[in-house]
């Protein structure tokens, strides 16, 4: 199964139409049909390694300031125990909990996957983000979820190589400031050339601004923590730019 980093940006996109969603919806239509999804996204960011396990996760509409429409958007994919369990196992031995009630799909997930999967019939499970981990465990992380992908699982990344909403600029509705192109540009020539080398880019001297905190760049480094496993390096399946300080660069790690 291929593996992916989908850059989900505004929540809206989950009812809009443009060349990101485009983009996804495509990967969803040409790509083999996987047992079930697992999702690092962004908005599940606490201590500790968890993965939702709930027969039908509840969800999460995390955000505010948007339209009622969004609020009420539903996205009613099944769980997976039994998928859950796989996960933990795959981990070990980090130790995983195996969450029933206190989570669900955050809308890192389902914002993205309304155009992968629109019927919502894949199964889906998330894995949060170790808040207390270092840059290297999560890369670690990434290289031990790699079998997942032989198992028919597709495992899907949601965030931002560039996401710094202090710095938004409303005169750059769809491009990059500076900072951010040249971050994200170096960043599409680590993951396409050397994926390994995903943790050097905290040296990058626009790192700072690009990445004010950890949480939407990590699931990039899960991805490259794949690749680096199966020796391939993704491509990039979309590119671009919002409100000068969001990368919208999504990648896709091929079966």
């Amino acid at each position: 199964m291929p593996a992916a980093f989908l850059g989900h940006g505004s929540p809206m996109n989950a009812l809009e139409h443009n060349r990101y969603t485009a983009s996804w919806a495509h990967f969803g239509a040409t790509q083999p049909r996987p047992r079930a999804v697992v999702c690092l996204s962004a908005h599940w960011f606490r201590p500790g390694t968890a993965v939702t396990a709930m027969q039908q996760p509840p969800v999460i509409h995390d955000f505010g300031g948007f339209p009622p429409e969004l609020f009420a958007y539903d996205y009613p994919a099944p769980g997976s125990p039994a998928v859950a369990r796989e996960v933990a196992e795959v981990l070990d031995p980090t130790a995983v909990e195996v969450d029933e009630t206190t989570w669900g799909l955050d809308h890192g997930t389902w914002s993205v996957l309304t155009h992968v999967y629109p019927e919502a019939d894949v199964p889906v499970v998330q894995i949060s983000l170790d808040a207390t981990a270092s840059w290297r465990d999560h890369f670690d992380l990434g290289v031990r979820l790699a079998p997942l992908r032989e198992q028919g699982l597709l495992v899907v990344g949601s965030g931002n190589v560039v996401h710094n909403l202090s710095r938004l600029d409303m005169g750059l509705l769809e491009s990059g400031a500076s900072w951010a192109r040249a971050f994200n540009e170096t960043a599409i020539k680590v993951m396409t050339q050397d994926p390994a080398g995903v943790l050097g880019l905290l040296d990058h001297p626009d790192f700072a601004a690009a990445v004010p905190t950890a949480e939407h760049f990590l699931p990039l480094v899960y991805l490259a923590g794949m690749a680096a496993a199966a020796n391939q390096t993704p491509e990039v399946m979309v590119d671009g730019y919002a409100m000068g300080s969001l990368s919208m660069t999504s990648f896709l790690l091929a079966a």
